[in-house]
C-alpha cells in the first residue's frame, strides 16, 4: 500500500502538514528554497523535484540531508521512528516544554522541533526575520507562555547568540538548549557553560531522525556500537532508507547480531556507556604516505581559532595536505604549532585561506563543499 506524498513550502504551514502526516495523512516532503505562493501545482513541483507522487504506506517523512559534506539524500521515516524520537527527547529532557524554533524546517533537526512540540501539545515560538538573528531569537523567546523551555541550535547561532547580551539573559532561562548539527568547539561550550547556559550536545543524523545520543549517552532505546572503528546507530527511530536509492539503502542500513543498525561513516569509541565521536572516516587523507585524520587536525585548531574548518588540497610534493580556512583575522601559527606537537608533523596544515564569512548551507553547517573547491583551486 502507499500513500500520497506532498511538498510543502517552509512556512507555517509545515507544523499542520506533519501533524497530519504524523496521524496518517499524506506523507511529508518541505521543499528546499521553495516560497508560499509560489506559482505551479503540487504535483508539478514533485515532478520537478523529481519526487513520486506516492511513498509506501510507512512513510511519513521524506527528509532531504544537508549535503554539508558531499551530495544531498533523501531520507524516509516513518511516523513511529518521529514520535519514537520527540518520546527520547522528552524524556531525556525531564517532560515536556516549549519549544524555539530556531531552525530550517527542511531539515531534521528543524522538523524535530515540531514533532517534539505536536507531542508537548505546545506551539512552539518561530524565530522571524531573513536569516537568524539575535533580536530575532529574543522576541521568540519573549514570546513564551511555558515555564519549561528548550530550543535547539547549531553552533554558529550559539555563537551569534553569546555575542549578544539580550540573547543571553533569555538562554540562561531555557531548562536546555540542545547544540548539535556540527562539532562544537570547545571554547564555544565553555564560554556558553560560563554565561549560565544550560547546554546539551547532541549527534545523530537525518537517518537516525536526527538527535539520538546526547551528550555522549544514548536515549531512549537507542543503542550504539562500534565496528571497525565506525559508529553504528541502532534503535526504533532509524530511517526505512532513502527514497529511490536501494543500493545506497543496503550499504549503508544493515542487519547484524538480530538488529538493524545505520553506518554512519563517522570514526568514534564506544565504552558500553558513552560514545566520543573522533571524526569522519572519509576525512582521512595520505600525505606523504601518512594517514592524517582532517578532523583530528580540526579539533586541536578550534581550542584557539573557534570557526577553523580543515579540508584537503593536492600537493605536488606531499600528495594532499591539510588547509586551514577561516574567517577569523587571529594569528593561527601557535595553533599549528599544536597541530604538529599532538599530532605529528604531516598533519600540521599547509597554508592558511582567509575569507570574509564561511559559506554556509540553509542548515547552518559549514560548507564544506565549497571550501574544499575554495582550497583546490588556490593550490592551483
Amino acid at each position: 500500500m502507499t500513500r500520497e506524498l506532498r511538498a510543502v513550502p517552509p512556512g507555517d504551514g509545515v507544523l499542520a502538514a506533519l501533524r497530519d502526516a504524523l496521524a496518517g495523512g499524506p506523507a511529508l516532503f518541505v521543499e528546499v528554497g521553495s516560497q508560499t505562493g509560489s506559482s505551479g501545482s503540487e504535483n508539478a513541483r514533485l515532478r520537478r523535484q523529481k519526487l513520486p507522487a506516492n511513498v509506501e504506506q510507512r512513510v511519513a517523512l521524506v527528509v532531504k540531508t544537508s549535503g554539508s559534506t558531499g551530495a544531498p539524500k533523501r531520507v524516509m521515516l516513518s511516523a513511529d521512528a518521529v514520535l519514537a524520537s520527540a518520546a527520547a527527547s522528552e524524556s531525556a529532557l525531564g517532560g515536556p516544554g516549549q519549544w524555539v524554533l530556531a531552525l530550517p524546517t527542511q531539515y531534521i533537526a528543524g522538523l524535530n522541533v515540531l514533532a517534539r512540540s505536536i507531542a508537548a501539545g505546545f506551539d512552539p515560538a518561530v524565530v522571524r526575520g531573513d536569516g537568524f538573528t539575535a533580536k530575532g531569537f529574543v522576541a521568540a523567546a519573549r514570546s513564551l507562555t511555558e515555564k519549561v523551555r528548550f530550543t535547539s541550535l547549531v553552533p554558529a547561532q550559539l555563537a551569534t547568540l553569546l555575542d549578544d547580551v539580550a540573547a543571553v539573559e533569555v538562554l540562561r532561562d531555557f531548562s536546555r538548549v540542545l547544540v548539535g548539527g556540527q562539532a562544537s568547539p570547545r571554547a564555544l561550550l565553555d564560554r556558553a557553560a560560563d554565561a549560565g547556559v544550560r547546554l546539551t550536545r547532541t549527534y545523530g543524523s537525518s537517518e537516525t531522525c536526527g538527535g539520538c545520543v546526547y551528550d555522549g549517552r544514548p536515549i531512549g532505546q537507542a543503542a550504539v556500537r562500534v565496528e571497525d572503528d565506525e559508529v553504528w546507530l541502532g534503535g526504533p527511530t532509524l530511517a526505512d532508507g532513502y527514497l529511490g536509492d536501494p543500493e545506497r539503502t543496503a550499504e549503508r542500513f544493515v542487519v547484524a547480531d538480530g538488529a538493524h543498525w545505520f553506518r554512519t561513516a563517522d570514526a568514534g569509541i564506544w565504552d558500553g556507556e558513552r560514545l566520543a565521536v573522533t571524526g569522519r572516516r572519509d576525512d582521512v587523507v595520505v600525505s606523504g604516505g601518512v594517514k592524517v585524520s582532517l578532523g583530528a587536525v580540526e579539533r586541536v585548531l578550534r581550542e584557539s581559532v573557534a570557526d577553523a574548518v580543515v579540508v584537503a588540497a593536492s600537493d605536488q610534493r606531499w600528495g594532499e595536505v591539510p588547509v586551514v580556512i577561516t574567517a577569523s583575522d587571529a594569528d593561527v601559527a601557535d595553533a599549528i604549532a599544536a597541530v604538529g606537537r599532538e599530532l605529528g608533523a604531516p598533519a600540521r596544515p599547509a597554508r592558511v585561506i582567509r575569507v570574509a564569512a564561511l559559506p554556509l548551507l540553509p542548515s547552518g553547517k559549514v560548507d564544506r563543499v565549497t571550501l574544499a573547491a575554495l582550497a583546490a583551486r588556490a593550490a592551483d
